[in-house]
């Protein structure tokens, strides 16, 4: 499969990466959350070409991630706000910054702490469980197959066709979710 049809796969991360993938963007999302909103400023605190960053601010806006709000009308310009899908991202930002504090602060800590406005103390994010709470474990959670993998799986067994690797299921599973989707429920 090729990169531009990653957004393609029956699989989360993958479709997420199509978006979130390339170079420059999670640092464009993050200088988005710190309040930079205009392209010069985006520049300046990222130092990304002019080119390479209006790739991505497209790429951005037309993934409903900003929207692009004018500021000035002589000659009209634009500023970028995160829309709600953008600001839906803040999690991974907090859960990657804590795993760079954590692994790739060189000994000296980390760069910044956060503080919680609610209660006033620094916090550091906790990926947890939205049922009971509790913090979420790698060897304490796993995969459940969704609804197109559990079809396209039935539909290999009552075809005699043989499991793919789990690297591969994803792939296939959407060849033939493209192919079978008007017939699917």
């Amino acid at each position: 499969m090729k990169w531009e049809n990653t957004d393609q796969q029956v699989c989360s991360v993958a479709r997420a990466l199509s978006v979130l993938g390339e170079r420059w963007t999670l640092l464009i999302i993050r200088d988005a959350f710190r309040g930079t909103r205009r392209f010069d400023d985006f520049q300046a605190s990222l130092g990304v070409t002019r080119h390479r960053l209006s790739e991505r601010l497209k790429k951005l806006v037309s993934e409903g991630v900003l929207t692009r709000v004018p500021y000035q009308d002589r000659p009209v310009r634009y500023e970028y706000r995160l829309t709600r899908k953008g600001l839906a991202l803040y999690p991974i930002l907090m859960t990657l910054s804590r795993w760079g504090d954590d692994w790739m602060d060189d000994g000296n800590g980390p760069p910044q702490h956060y503080r919680h406005s609610a209660c006033g103390k620094t916090t550091r994010p906790v990926l947890s469980c939205d049922q009971c709470g509790d913090p979420l474990r790698p060897e304490e959670v796993s995969p459940q197959q969704g609804t197109v993998l559990s079809r396209y799986i039935a539909h290999l067994k009552a075809t005699g066709e043989p499991l793919p690797s789990d690297g591969e299921l994803a792939r296939r599973a959407s060849q033939y979710w493209q192919e079978n989707r008007e017939e699917m429920p």
